[in-house]
Protein backbone atom coordinates (compact mmCIF):
# COMPACT_ATOMS: atom_id res chain seq x y z
CA UNK A 1 0.00 0.00 0.00
CA UNK A 2 3.21 2.40 0.25
CA UNK A 3 4.37 1.77 -2.63
CA UNK A 4 0.97 2.46 -4.24
CA UNK A 5 1.21 5.89 -2.59
CA UNK A 6 4.47 6.65 -3.32
CA UNK A 7 3.89 5.70 -6.91
CA UNK A 8 1.04 8.01 -6.83
CA UNK A 9 2.55 10.75 -5.17
CA UNK A 10 5.38 10.71 -7.94
CA UNK A 11 2.63 11.09 -10.65
CA UNK A 12 1.31 13.79 -9.23
CA UNK A 13 4.24 15.51 -8.94
CA UNK A 14 5.06 14.72 -12.43
CA UNK A 15 1.60 15.81 -13.88
CA UNK A 16 1.55 19.30 -11.53
CA UNK A 17 5.22 20.15 -12.90
CA UNK A 18 4.06 19.22 -16.63
CA UNK A 19 0.74 22.05 -15.88
CA UNK A 20 3.51 24.35 -14.27
CA UNK A 21 5.58 24.28 -17.59
CA UNK A 22 2.60 24.87 -19.58
CA UNK A 23 3.91 27.63 -21.85
CA UNK A 24 4.88 27.58 -25.68
CA UNK A 25 5.46 29.83 -27.95
CA UNK A 26 4.40 32.01 -31.27
CA UNK A 27 5.57 34.08 -33.92
CA UNK A 28 5.37 37.67 -32.96
CA UNK A 29 6.35 41.13 -34.30
CA UNK A 30 8.59 41.74 -31.72
CA UNK A 31 12.34 42.78 -33.45
CA UNK A 32 15.44 41.67 -31.68
CA UNK A 33 17.95 44.79 -30.93
CA UNK A 34 20.80 45.38 -34.40
CA UNK A 35 24.15 43.49 -33.54
CA UNK A 36 27.00 45.80 -33.43
CA UNK A 37 29.18 45.10 -36.49
CA UNK A 38 32.68 44.96 -35.54
CA UNK A 39 35.45 43.27 -36.98
CA UNK A 40 37.27 41.91 -33.96
CA UNK A 41 40.33 39.96 -34.51
CA UNK A 42 44.05 38.86 -33.20
CA UNK A 43 46.75 37.63 -35.84
CA UNK A 44 47.95 33.78 -34.71
CA UNK A 45 51.80 34.12 -35.66
CA UNK A 46 54.41 31.67 -35.94
CA UNK A 47 57.28 33.39 -35.94
CA UNK A 48 56.75 36.17 -33.99
CA UNK A 49 58.13 36.81 -30.41
CA UNK A 50 56.10 34.95 -27.80
CA UNK A 51 54.88 33.06 -31.21
CA UNK A 52 51.50 32.08 -30.84
CA UNK A 53 50.97 28.64 -32.22
CA UNK A 54 53.03 26.49 -32.29
CA UNK A 55 54.74 27.07 -29.10
CA UNK A 56 57.17 25.47 -29.73
CA UNK A 57 58.24 23.53 -32.90
CA UNK A 58 58.58 19.46 -32.50
CA UNK A 59 55.60 19.27 -30.44
CA UNK A 60 53.33 16.13 -30.62
CA UNK A 61 50.09 16.33 -32.86
CA UNK A 62 47.83 16.36 -29.70
CA UNK A 63 49.81 19.13 -28.03
CA UNK A 64 49.68 21.34 -30.97
CA UNK A 65 45.89 20.48 -31.57
CA UNK A 66 44.81 21.22 -27.98
CA UNK A 67 46.97 24.60 -28.38
CA UNK A 68 45.12 25.76 -31.08
CA UNK A 69 41.53 24.82 -29.25
CA UNK A 70 43.02 26.45 -26.28
CA UNK A 71 43.89 29.63 -28.47
CA UNK A 72 40.42 29.45 -29.86
CA UNK A 73 38.63 28.91 -26.87
CA UNK A 74 40.53 32.23 -25.60
CA UNK A 75 39.52 34.51 -28.75
CA UNK A 76 35.80 33.08 -28.53
CA UNK A 77 35.61 33.86 -24.60
CA UNK A 78 36.59 37.68 -25.13
CA UNK A 79 33.86 37.56 -28.27
CA UNK A 80 36.64 38.22 -31.03
CA UNK A 81 35.04 37.09 -34.03
CA UNK A 82 38.26 36.54 -36.30
CA UNK A 83 41.46 35.19 -36.32
CA UNK A 84 44.19 35.48 -39.16
CA UNK A 85 46.56 32.57 -38.96
CA UNK A 86 50.17 32.68 -40.39
CA UNK A 87 49.45 30.06 -43.06
CA UNK A 88 53.31 30.69 -45.10
CA UNK A 89 55.74 31.91 -42.94
CA UNK A 90 58.80 32.20 -45.78
CA UNK A 91 57.29 30.45 -48.69
CA UNK A 92 56.68 27.12 -46.46
CA UNK A 93 53.48 26.06 -45.17
CA UNK A 94 51.47 25.05 -42.04
CA UNK A 95 48.82 23.17 -44.32
CA UNK A 96 49.36 20.37 -46.81
CA UNK A 97 50.68 22.31 -49.90
CA UNK A 98 51.58 20.24 -53.22
CA UNK A 99 54.08 23.49 -54.20
CA UNK A 100 56.29 24.29 -51.25
CA UNK A 101 57.69 22.25 -48.16
CA UNK A 102 55.75 22.15 -44.68
CA UNK A 103 57.05 24.85 -42.11
CA UNK A 104 59.85 23.59 -39.73
CA UNK A 105 58.23 25.66 -37.05
CA UNK A 106 55.58 22.47 -37.14
CA UNK A 107 58.09 19.47 -36.39
CA UNK A 108 61.78 21.13 -36.44
CA UNK A 109 62.72 20.09 -39.98
CA UNK A 110 61.39 21.51 -43.30
CA UNK A 111 59.62 19.54 -45.72
CA UNK A 112 58.72 16.76 -42.62
CA UNK A 113 55.04 16.76 -42.24
CA UNK A 114 53.16 16.16 -38.76
CA UNK A 115 52.85 12.67 -37.30
CA UNK A 116 50.09 11.18 -37.15
CA UNK A 117 49.27 12.98 -40.14
CA UNK A 118 47.05 15.94 -40.08
CA UNK A 119 46.36 19.22 -41.75
CA UNK A 120 46.76 22.26 -39.48
CA UNK A 121 44.87 24.87 -41.53
CA UNK A 122 42.05 22.77 -42.02
CA UNK A 123 41.90 21.66 -38.53
CA UNK A 124 42.28 25.30 -37.29
CA UNK A 125 39.23 26.53 -40.00
CA UNK A 126 36.80 23.90 -38.63
CA UNK A 127 37.36 24.41 -35.03
CA UNK A 128 37.52 28.48 -35.91
CA UNK A 129 33.94 28.00 -37.47
CA UNK A 130 32.69 25.73 -34.45
CA UNK A 131 33.24 29.34 -32.30
CA UNK A 132 31.48 31.44 -34.48
CA UNK A 133 35.17 32.81 -35.95
CA UNK A 134 36.46 33.82 -39.37
CA UNK A 135 39.80 32.54 -40.32
CA UNK A 136 41.73 34.83 -42.45
CA UNK A 137 44.76 32.88 -43.85
CA UNK A 138 47.89 35.49 -43.63
CA UNK A 139 50.63 35.28 -46.35
CA UNK A 140 54.39 36.54 -46.23
CA UNK A 141 53.86 36.59 -50.04
CA UNK A 142 58.07 37.18 -51.51
CA UNK A 143 60.17 36.44 -48.05
CA UNK A 144 61.80 32.82 -48.80
CA UNK A 145 63.83 32.15 -46.13
CA UNK A 146 63.87 33.33 -42.52
CA UNK A 147 67.34 34.17 -40.87
CA UNK A 148 66.54 32.13 -37.62
CA UNK A 149 65.84 29.09 -39.69
CA UNK A 150 67.90 25.86 -38.50
CA UNK A 151 67.28 23.09 -40.61
CA UNK A 152 68.26 22.43 -44.48
CA UNK A 153 65.77 23.80 -47.21
CA UNK A 154 63.62 20.90 -48.50
CA UNK A 155 63.93 19.53 -51.72
CA UNK A 156 60.86 21.58 -53.29
CA UNK A 157 61.46 24.29 -51.39
CA UNK A 158 61.76 27.88 -53.89
CA UNK A 159 65.08 27.91 -53.21
CA UNK A 160 65.92 24.29 -54.76
CA UNK A 161 63.89 23.83 -57.26
CA UNK A 162 63.95 28.03 -58.86
CA UNK A 163 66.96 29.29 -57.34
CA UNK A 164 66.64 31.61 -60.60
CA UNK A 165 63.78 33.44 -57.72
CA UNK A 166 66.25 34.20 -55.15
CA UNK A 167 67.51 37.15 -53.97
CA UNK A 168 69.69 37.65 -51.17
CA UNK A 169 69.51 41.27 -49.28
CA UNK A 170 71.60 41.42 -46.05
CA UNK A 171 70.41 38.53 -43.74
CA UNK A 172 67.09 37.85 -45.93
CA UNK A 173 66.40 35.64 -48.48
CA UNK A 174 63.51 36.78 -50.82
CA UNK A 175 61.98 36.17 -53.89
CA UNK A 176 62.06 38.60 -56.71
CA UNK A 177 58.73 40.66 -57.07
CA UNK A 178 59.92 42.16 -60.21
CA UNK A 179 60.01 38.64 -61.91
CA UNK A 180 56.76 37.94 -63.34
CA UNK A 181 56.96 34.35 -62.95
CA UNK A 182 57.76 34.77 -59.62
CA UNK A 183 54.29 36.50 -59.13
CA UNK A 184 52.63 33.73 -60.74
CA UNK A 185 54.03 31.50 -58.97
CA UNK A 186 53.10 33.36 -55.54
CA UNK A 187 49.39 33.62 -57.07
CA UNK A 188 49.63 29.63 -57.52
CA UNK A 189 49.91 29.01 -53.86
CA UNK A 190 47.19 31.28 -52.74
CA UNK A 191 44.48 30.56 -55.77
CA UNK A 192 45.46 26.68 -54.21
CA UNK A 193 44.56 27.45 -50.17
CA UNK A 194 41.44 29.92 -51.63
CA UNK A 195 40.27 26.98 -53.98
CA UNK A 196 40.56 23.67 -51.43
CA UNK A 197 40.09 25.32 -47.86
CA UNK A 198 36.78 27.10 -46.69
CA UNK A 199 39.13 30.40 -45.79
CA UNK A 200 36.90 33.02 -44.49
CA UNK A 201 40.00 35.99 -45.82
CA UNK A 202 43.36 36.14 -47.27
CA UNK A 203 45.60 38.97 -45.71
CA UNK A 204 49.32 39.86 -47.46
CA UNK A 205 51.99 41.03 -45.26
CA UNK A 206 53.17 44.66 -44.86
CA UNK A 207 56.31 44.12 -46.45
CA UNK A 208 56.52 43.24 -50.04
CA UNK A 209 60.01 44.33 -50.82
CA UNK A 210 62.33 43.90 -47.76
CA UNK A 211 62.84 46.32 -44.88
CA UNK A 212 65.86 48.27 -45.55
CA UNK A 213 69.10 46.92 -44.13
CA UNK A 214 72.70 48.51 -43.44
CA UNK A 215 75.90 46.39 -44.14
CA UNK A 216 78.98 46.52 -42.07
CA UNK A 217 79.95 50.39 -42.25
CA UNK A 218 76.13 51.08 -41.82
CA UNK A 219 75.35 51.56 -45.57
CA UNK A 220 72.33 51.16 -46.91
CA UNK A 221 72.16 48.17 -48.84
CA UNK A 222 70.45 47.94 -52.04
CA UNK A 223 68.12 45.42 -53.00
CA UNK A 224 69.87 42.85 -55.89
CA UNK A 225 67.17 43.13 -58.59
CA UNK A 226 69.32 45.12 -61.12
CA UNK A 227 69.05 42.71 -63.75
CA UNK A 228 65.72 42.13 -63.20
CA UNK A 229 64.90 45.88 -63.88
CA UNK A 230 67.03 45.96 -67.07
CA UNK A 231 65.23 42.79 -68.56
CA UNK A 232 61.42 43.74 -67.14
CA UNK A 233 61.77 47.58 -66.04
CA UNK A 234 63.86 49.69 -68.12
CA UNK A 235 61.76 48.75 -71.32
CA UNK A 236 58.87 50.16 -69.86
CA UNK A 237 61.27 53.11 -69.00
CA UNK A 238 60.43 53.22 -65.50
CA UNK A 239 62.98 54.59 -63.22
CA UNK A 240 63.95 51.73 -60.28
CA UNK A 241 61.63 53.02 -57.84
CA UNK A 242 58.57 53.07 -59.92
CA UNK A 243 59.15 49.83 -61.46
CA UNK A 244 59.41 48.03 -58.39
CA UNK A 245 56.25 49.92 -56.88
CA UNK A 246 54.38 48.56 -60.27
CA UNK A 247 55.47 45.29 -59.49
CA UNK A 248 53.75 45.41 -56.10
CA UNK A 249 50.46 47.16 -57.93
CA UNK A 250 50.78 44.28 -59.48
CA UNK A 251 50.50 41.67 -57.24
CA UNK A 252 47.78 43.02 -55.30
CA UNK A 253 45.54 43.96 -58.38
CA UNK A 254 46.07 40.40 -59.71
CA UNK A 255 45.44 38.77 -56.53
CA UNK A 256 42.27 40.93 -55.38
CA UNK A 257 40.98 39.69 -59.23
CA UNK A 258 42.07 35.99 -59.06
CA UNK A 259 40.42 35.48 -55.34
CA UNK A 260 37.22 36.93 -56.39
CA UNK A 261 37.09 34.88 -59.65
CA UNK A 262 37.70 31.97 -57.19
CA UNK A 263 35.27 32.63 -54.70
CA UNK A 264 33.84 36.48 -54.08
CA UNK A 265 33.11 36.21 -50.78
CA UNK A 266 36.48 35.44 -49.62
CA UNK A 267 37.53 39.29 -47.93
CA UNK A 268 40.76 40.01 -49.21
CA UNK A 269 43.24 42.72 -46.84
CA UNK A 270 46.47 43.60 -46.37
CA UNK A 271 47.97 44.82 -43.23
CA UNK A 272 50.46 47.83 -44.09
CA UNK A 273 53.13 49.64 -42.23
CA UNK A 274 50.76 52.34 -40.67
CA UNK A 275 52.96 55.31 -42.47
CA UNK A 276 52.41 55.40 -46.23
CA UNK A 277 54.72 58.26 -46.50
CA UNK A 278 56.18 61.03 -44.01
CA UNK A 279 54.61 64.28 -44.58
CA UNK A 280 50.85 62.08 -45.22
CA UNK A 281 49.69 64.26 -42.78
CA UNK A 282 52.05 67.05 -42.47
CA UNK A 283 53.08 66.21 -38.80
CA UNK A 284 53.83 62.43 -39.42
CA UNK A 285 57.03 61.43 -39.32
CA UNK A 286 59.10 58.02 -40.05
CA UNK A 287 59.72 54.97 -42.15
CA UNK A 288 58.47 55.91 -45.90
CA UNK A 289 56.96 52.46 -46.53
CA UNK A 290 56.42 54.41 -50.15
CA UNK A 291 59.66 54.82 -51.17
CA UNK A 292 61.10 51.74 -49.00
CA UNK A 293 58.92 48.94 -49.13
CA UNK A 294 57.41 50.20 -52.34
CA UNK A 295 54.37 49.52 -51.03
CA UNK A 296 51.59 51.92 -52.93
CA UNK A 297 48.91 50.97 -49.73
CA UNK A 298 46.92 54.09 -50.35
CA UNK A 299 46.20 52.93 -54.03
CA UNK A 300 45.40 49.86 -53.33
CA UNK A 301 42.37 51.25 -50.52
CA UNK A 302 41.51 54.35 -53.09
CA UNK A 303 41.01 51.85 -55.57
CA UNK A 304 39.00 49.11 -54.35
CA UNK A 305 41.99 46.55 -55.05
CA UNK A 306 41.23 45.24 -51.23
CA UNK A 307 37.83 44.54 -48.99
CA UNK A 308 39.76 45.88 -46.02
CA UNK A 309 43.39 47.36 -44.92
CA UNK A 310 44.98 46.85 -41.72
CA UNK A 311 47.29 49.59 -41.37
CA UNK A 312 49.47 48.85 -38.26
CA UNK A 313 49.09 51.63 -35.91
CA UNK A 314 51.51 50.45 -32.90
CA UNK A 315 52.10 53.92 -31.53
CA UNK A 316 51.34 55.52 -28.46
CA UNK A 317 48.11 58.30 -28.88
CA UNK A 318 50.31 61.37 -27.60
CA UNK A 319 52.44 60.66 -29.83
CA UNK A 320 52.45 63.74 -32.22
CA UNK A 321 55.44 62.62 -35.14
CA UNK A 322 53.24 59.29 -35.65
CA UNK A 323 49.86 59.89 -33.34
CA UNK A 324 47.74 57.10 -33.18
CA UNK A 325 44.37 58.96 -33.81
CA UNK A 326 45.80 61.61 -36.87
CA UNK A 327 47.04 58.63 -38.64
CA UNK A 328 43.73 57.14 -38.53
CA UNK A 329 41.25 60.08 -39.67
CA UNK A 330 44.07 60.10 -42.12
CA UNK A 331 43.65 56.82 -43.23
CA UNK A 332 39.96 56.26 -43.23
CA UNK A 333 39.43 59.36 -45.55
CA UNK A 334 41.60 57.50 -48.27
CA UNK A 335 38.68 54.49 -48.61
CA UNK A 336 36.82 56.50 -50.73
CA UNK A 337 34.95 53.41 -52.26
CA UNK A 338 33.90 52.57 -48.70
CA UNK A 339 36.43 49.60 -48.06
CA UNK A 340 36.57 48.61 -44.97
CA UNK A 341 39.78 50.17 -42.58
CA UNK A 342 40.34 47.78 -39.22
CA UNK A 343 43.61 49.03 -37.81
CA UNK A 344 46.28 47.07 -36.38
CA UNK A 345 47.08 47.32 -32.85
CA UNK A 346 50.04 46.87 -30.64
CA UNK A 347 49.15 44.25 -27.74
CA UNK A 348 52.83 42.90 -28.29
CA UNK A 349 54.04 46.53 -27.46
CA UNK A 350 52.49 46.79 -24.32
CA UNK A 351 55.33 47.47 -21.73
CA UNK A 352 57.39 48.50 -24.15
CA UNK A 353 56.49 51.31 -26.01
CA UNK A 354 52.55 50.74 -25.25
CA UNK A 355 50.69 50.82 -22.15
CA UNK A 356 47.07 49.01 -21.91
CA UNK A 357 45.76 52.75 -21.07
CA UNK A 358 47.19 53.17 -24.60
CA UNK A 359 44.97 50.37 -25.77
CA UNK A 360 42.34 51.58 -24.03
CA UNK A 361 42.15 54.83 -25.39
CA UNK A 362 42.77 53.70 -29.08
CA UNK A 363 39.78 51.06 -29.12
CA UNK A 364 37.66 53.62 -27.84
CA UNK A 365 38.80 56.26 -30.90
CA UNK A 366 38.17 53.33 -33.12
CA UNK A 367 34.97 52.87 -31.80
CA UNK A 368 33.76 57.15 -32.06
CA UNK A 369 35.12 57.34 -35.62
CA UNK A 370 33.32 56.92 -38.34
CA UNK A 371 33.67 54.64 -41.60
CA UNK A 372 36.09 52.46 -38.85
CA UNK A 373 34.14 48.95 -37.54
CA UNK A 374 36.86 47.32 -36.41
CA UNK A 375 40.72 46.40 -34.98
CA UNK A 376 43.04 43.37 -35.07
CA UNK A 377 45.03 42.81 -32.40
CA UNK A 378 48.90 41.69 -32.64
CA UNK A 379 49.18 39.37 -31.58
CA UNK A 380 47.25 36.72 -29.66
CA UNK A 381 49.17 35.64 -27.26
CA UNK A 382 49.89 39.26 -25.96
CA UNK A 383 46.22 39.81 -25.61
CA UNK A 384 45.16 37.10 -23.63
CA UNK A 385 47.85 36.72 -21.48
CA UNK A 386 48.38 40.59 -20.27
CA UNK A 387 45.69 40.25 -17.05
CA UNK A 388 44.96 43.72 -17.60
CA UNK A 389 44.53 43.92 -21.55
CA UNK A 390 42.20 40.72 -21.19
CA UNK A 391 40.12 42.34 -18.14
CA UNK A 392 39.78 45.46 -20.70
CA UNK A 393 38.85 43.14 -23.87
CA UNK A 394 36.35 41.71 -21.96
CA UNK A 395 34.69 44.54 -20.71
CA UNK A 396 34.43 46.26 -24.39
CA UNK A 397 33.09 43.44 -25.82
CA UNK A 398 30.28 42.30 -23.37
CA UNK A 399 28.09 40.35 -26.10
CA UNK A 400 29.04 39.07 -30.04
CA UNK A 401 29.34 41.18 -33.20
CA UNK A 402 28.97 40.45 -36.46
CA UNK A 403 31.86 40.92 -39.17
CA UNK A 404 30.88 44.05 -41.20
CA UNK A 405 29.20 43.38 -43.97
CA UNK A 406 30.25 43.96 -47.95
CA UNK A 407 28.09 45.91 -49.94
CA UNK A 408 30.45 46.81 -52.39
CA UNK A 409 30.76 42.93 -53.70
CA UNK A 410 26.41 41.81 -52.84
CA UNK A 411 24.14 43.19 -50.51
CA UNK A 412 20.87 41.04 -50.66
CA UNK A 413 19.67 39.54 -47.69
CA UNK A 414 18.93 35.80 -47.44
CA UNK A 415 15.54 34.51 -46.65
CA UNK A 416 13.54 34.63 -43.58
CA UNK A 417 14.56 30.64 -41.54
CA UNK A 418 11.88 29.03 -40.12
CA UNK A 419 12.50 28.66 -35.98
CA UNK A 420 10.37 26.11 -33.73
CA UNK A 421 9.80 24.39 -30.69
CA UNK A 422 11.21 20.90 -31.30
CA UNK A 423 10.96 19.65 -27.73
CA UNK A 424 9.16 20.88 -24.27
CA UNK A 425 9.62 19.33 -21.18
CA UNK A 426 10.32 20.60 -17.33
CA UNK A 427 13.81 20.03 -17.57
CA UNK A 428 15.01 21.74 -21.16
CA UNK A 429 13.74 23.19 -24.18
CA UNK A 430 14.94 22.82 -27.29
CA UNK A 431 14.43 24.99 -30.66
CA UNK A 432 15.22 23.71 -34.18
CA UNK A 433 15.78 26.00 -37.35
CA UNK A 434 16.39 25.95 -40.62
CA UNK A 435 16.21 27.70 -44.29
CA UNK A 436 16.31 26.85 -47.88
CA UNK A 437 19.43 27.96 -48.30
CA UNK A 438 22.80 27.31 -46.44
CA UNK A 439 23.95 30.49 -44.64
CA UNK A 440 27.66 31.31 -43.50
CA UNK A 441 26.42 31.17 -39.96
CA UNK A 442 23.48 31.79 -37.65
CA UNK A 443 22.85 34.43 -35.68
CA UNK A 444 20.69 33.54 -31.84
CA UNK A 445 19.37 36.33 -30.22
CA UNK A 446 17.40 36.04 -27.14
CA UNK A 447 15.74 37.48 -24.10
CA UNK A 448 16.36 35.50 -20.72
CA UNK A 449 14.47 36.66 -17.01
CA UNK A 450 16.75 39.50 -16.80
CA UNK A 451 14.82 41.15 -20.11
CA UNK A 452 18.89 41.06 -21.19
CA UNK A 453 19.22 40.27 -25.16
CA UNK A 454 22.48 38.02 -25.93
CA UNK A 455 23.89 37.23 -28.84
CA UNK A 456 25.21 34.00 -29.97
CA UNK A 457 27.07 33.00 -33.58
CA UNK A 458 26.75 29.24 -34.46
CA UNK A 459 27.79 27.74 -37.51
CA UNK A 460 26.13 26.72 -40.40
CA UNK A 461 25.73 22.87 -39.59
CA UNK A 462 24.30 23.58 -36.10
CA UNK A 463 20.52 23.54 -36.54
CA UNK A 464 19.28 24.09 -32.62
CA UNK A 465 20.23 25.09 -29.56
CA UNK A 466 18.65 23.93 -25.88
CA UNK A 467 17.89 25.50 -22.58
CA UNK A 468 17.62 23.87 -19.43
CA UNK A 469 18.56 26.14 -16.67
CA UNK A 470 16.20 29.11 -17.85
CA UNK A 471 13.46 29.29 -20.38
CA UNK A 472 13.80 32.86 -23.10
CA UNK A 473 10.98 34.89 -23.12
CA UNK A 474 11.58 35.94 -26.71
CA UNK A 475 13.95 34.03 -29.10
CA UNK A 476 14.62 35.25 -32.79
CA UNK A 477 16.97 33.20 -35.39
CA UNK A 478 18.54 34.90 -38.53
CA UNK A 479 20.41 33.63 -41.58
CA UNK A 480 24.09 35.44 -42.35
CA UNK A 481 25.15 34.66 -45.64
CA UNK A 482 28.79 34.62 -47.05
CA UNK A 483 29.22 38.47 -47.43
CA UNK A 484 27.67 39.42 -43.79
CA UNK A 485 24.24 40.61 -44.87
CA UNK A 486 21.24 39.35 -42.09
CA UNK A 487 18.04 37.75 -43.09
CA UNK A 488 15.03 38.91 -41.36
CA UNK A 489 14.79 37.15 -37.90
CA UNK A 490 12.27 34.56 -36.89
CA UNK A 491 11.44 35.86 -33.76
CA UNK A 492 9.10 33.40 -30.77
CA UNK A 493 7.24 34.91 -27.95
CA UNK A 494 6.88 32.73 -25.19
CA UNK A 495 3.21 32.82 -23.94
CA UNK A 496 2.26 31.16 -20.03
CA UNK A 497 -1.27 29.28 -20.53
CA UNK A 498 -2.98 29.27 -16.89
CA UNK A 499 -3.01 26.01 -15.39
CA UNK A 500 -6.10 23.89 -15.06
CA UNK A 501 -8.68 24.72 -12.31
CA UNK A 502 -10.30 22.21 -10.50
CA UNK A 503 -14.04 22.50 -9.75
CA UNK A 504 -16.10 21.35 -6.87
CA UNK A 505 -14.92 18.67 -4.61
CA UNK A 506 -13.79 16.59 -7.10
CA UNK A 507 -9.90 15.44 -6.52
CA UNK A 508 -7.12 15.53 -9.11
CA UNK A 509 -6.16 11.90 -8.07
CA UNK A 510 -8.33 9.17 -6.41
CA UNK A 511 -7.06 6.00 -4.94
Amino acid sequence: MKTLAVIVALCFLTVANLFAAMDFYRATDVQPPAVPREFRAAWISEVASNADWPSKPGLSVADQKAEMISLLDRAMELHLNAVVFQVRPASDTLYASPYEPWSELLTGTQGKPPTPFYDPLAFAIEEAHKRGLELHAWFNPFRARLPTAKSAPAWNHISRTHPEFIRRYGDQTWLDPGNPAVRAYVLTVVKDVVKRYDVDGVQFDDYFYPYPQTDANGHALDFPDCETWKKFGAPLQLTRDAWRRANVNKFIYAAYAMIKAEKPWVRVGVSPFGIWRPGYPPQIRGLDSYASLYADSRLWLASGWVDYLSPQLYWPVDSRQQSFPVLLDWWQKQSVKGRALWPGLGAAYVGKTLTVNDIEEQVRILRKTPGVDGEIFFHLNNLIRDPDLESFIRAANTNAALVPAMPWLFSGAPAQPALYVAANTPEALTFNWQANDVPKQWLLQYVGTNDVWTTRIYPADQRGCTFTKTRPKIIAISAVDHYGNVSPPAVLQRVVAPAPQRTGKTPLFMY
